[in-house]
């Protein structure tokens, strides 16, 4: 288990959606990190992610974000911000994202902290190509995430 975990969700067969696996996707191409940070590709699963992130410290949620904003827009939520943020799902999985988190808040060893980045999607609808606008937002959001991690890789490593 990573005591860093980067997890881009969503479903990359409903067009923008897929947002947060491509930023996923792309970090990995352009970072080597140690051993205590993983990168994955949370898809749809939800409440199944568990397994996989149970030990982490410090967890990145990537995702396409169904809010009140402009399309193509970056946002971050933390803490608190995050209730607010699940309140209205985009889809299914972000249901089994938030019980998961609820969860793990109740076990011995709970995240430390957890962030969910992304961009408000153009189209969500079935297609296996994000709309070129949202396409276009992957590597910034992708260089947001890397900047992250490598704050928390630095003082993990102090």
């Amino acid at each position: 288990m990573a005591d860093i975990s980067v997890v881009g969700i969503g479903n990359i067969i409903m067009q923008d959606e897929g947002f947060g696996v491509r930023c996923a996707e792309y970090l990995q191409k352009i970072t080597d990190y140690p051993d205590f940070v993983q990168i994955i590709d949370g898809g749809t699963l939800g409440m199944d992610l568990m397994p996989y992130i149970a030990d982490t410290k410090k967890l990145l949620l990537i995702d396409a974000m169904n809010i009140d904003a402009p399309v193509g827009s970056f946002h971050s939520f933390t803490g608190d911000e995050l209730n607010a943020y699940f309140k209205d799902k985009i889809s299914v999985h972000d249901l089994g994202v938030n019980d998961m988190l609820a969860v793990l808040k109740l076990t011995d060893n709970p995240i430390e902290e957890v962030i969910v980045m992304g961009v408000k999607p153009e189209v969500v609808s079935m297609g296996l190509d994000m709309t070129e606008k949202i396409a276009e937002k992957v590597p910034e959001v992708a260089q947001k995430a890397k900047e992250l991690v490598d704050k928390w890789v630095a003082e993990y490593q102090k």
